[in-house]
């Protein structure tokens, strides 16, 4: 048997580190994923909710499947009626086309954002 140097000994105690620090991820990410998986009780997975409101005079609508270009992941915003242009980012924050800088939360959010930075003004088409 060879003989316990202090090499050895480190580098046993470093491979045991290294072996319970990879569980310890492993545990920890498969019940991250597992949480994220179970939907809250109410919430629906598949998008954001479909809203109808008016907000500072003007009517904001958000619906799945309304918007025509592939950015909103198939959720269309509208103020008074005309499409305006959201998407959604990686970290799953959104933007508009009229407040692109200024990322929130939700659809329902950035239709707000838009309403408060058109002043007034009426929302162009893109085309």
């Amino acid at each position: 048997m060879p003989e316990l140097t202090r090499r050895r000994a480190l580098g046993a105690a470093a491979a045991l580190a290294a072996a319970t620090g990879a569980q310890a991820l492993t545990t920890t990410s498969a019940s991250a994923s597992a949480s994220a998986t179970v939907p809250a009780a109410g919430h629906h997975h598949d998008g954001p909710e479909p809203f109808d409101e008016v907000y500072r005079g003007r009517r904001i609508e958000g619906r799945a499947g309304g918007g025509g270009h592939h950015h909103g992941a198939g959720y269309g915003v509208f103020v008074d009626g005309m499409e305006l242009h959201v998407m959604q980012n990686a970290d799953g924050s959104w933007i508009s086309v009229v407040s692109h800088y200024d990322p929130v939360a939700t659809p329902r959010a950035a239709a707000r954002a838009a309403v408060v930075e058109l002043q007034g003004a009426p929302l162009v088409p893109l085309d």
